[in-house]
């Protein structure tokens, strides 16, 4: 994630912790911050839902209720009105400041998407939409992330019509975050073994069986729904097929045994329930960008 050069044009260096540069709209507001020194425990709180992203460096932080973590660029976390977030700056320096942004949402704008949501998709299970589970939603999307670095460049942009933009762009990230977050809520059921949610039951299951050979008939027998009726609802929910998630789940699986130097290629796709070796190298090339072989060999390396 980039910042556009002209992001700190007419604003000084007021603060070596968390100097903020602050850009206000009708429906948003977004800071840039930027640490020069290492910090521990420096807090912050905002009266409205906040998306806080990391743009460089690396924090740590520390939630209410929560165990902390690192956080790092490309990662992203939405906090309710009055969440206090507590932070430490392990590796800032003067020559190499953390970066990090947070676009300050108004609250009527994550009803609004609630509410399209709920008359337009609702969920099969009918549960209710909502941006905050039980647990913080965290974001690692290559498609959030494009969103947000288009919202950066629109909020600075000196344009007529950056409120309109702005809305519409917002509007989009809004709706991907909350179908992101009702997936996460989908992938933490699955852990606890949930049979009180479908396609909670599913995901279990496929990564219970997934050595073994899955069909769409078996997945949507077991989640009774016809296999037409499964196929969409699941799409729908992920954003992908059941085959592709399979596919994921496979090469997740994969990628941690490429990890022993010793594993064979050819093994480690029959391990994980590939019955080719080249359709094997096909998803895992398309994945990681890398045969099975030179993704063992780079990580032997490291």
């Amino acid at each position: 994630m980039n910042l556009p050069r002209n992001y700190r044009k007419g604003r000084k260096l007021e603060t070596l912790v968390e100097n903020q540069t602050k850009y206000s709209l009708n429906m948003a507001e977004l800071s840039i911050f930027e640490t020069h020194q290492k910090a521990e425990d420096v807090q912050l709180r905002f009266p409205q839902p906040v998306l806080a992203s990391m743009i460089k460096g690396k924090k740590v932080m520390h939630l209410e209720g929560q165990d902390s973590f690192p956080f790092l660029p490309g990662e992203s976390i939405l906090l309710p009105a009055g969440d206090l977030m507590s932070i430490d700056f392990p590796e800032a320096t003067q020559k190499n400041p953390t970066k990090c942004l947070a676009l300050a949402i108004d609250e009527q704008q994550l009803q609004e998407v609630i509410w399209y949501m709920k008359e337009h998709h609702p969920k099969i299970d009918g549960g209710e939409w909502s941006f905050f589970g039980q647990q913080t939603p965290f974001f690692d999307n290559a498609a959030i992330n494009q969103i947000i670095q288009r919202l950066i460049f629109l909020i600075i942009e000196d344009h007529e019509s950056k409120d309109l933009f702005v809305q519409m762009m917002l509007r989009e990230l809004l709706i991907r975050m909350l179908k992101s977050e009702s997936q996460q809520s989908i992938l933490t059921l699955a852990k606890s073994n949930s049979n009180n949610h479908r396609l909670a039951f599913i995901v279990n299951y496929i990564r219970e069986h997934i050595r073994e050979k899955l069909t769409i008939k078996e997945l949507s027998s077991k989640a009774y729904m016809s296999e037409s009726n499964f196929y969409k609802v699941f799409k729908t929910e992920f954003g992908i097929s059941p085959v592709e998630f399979i596919n994921h789940e496979r090469i997740r699986l994969a990628s941690t045994l490429l990890q022993d130097p010793k594993a064979v290629v050819h093994q480690v796709s029959i391990e994980c329930g590939f019955n080719s070796i080249s359709y094997f190298n096909r998803v895992f090339k398309k994945v990681h960008e890398l045969s099975p072989g030179a993704y063992q060999s780079r990580y032997a390396a490291e």
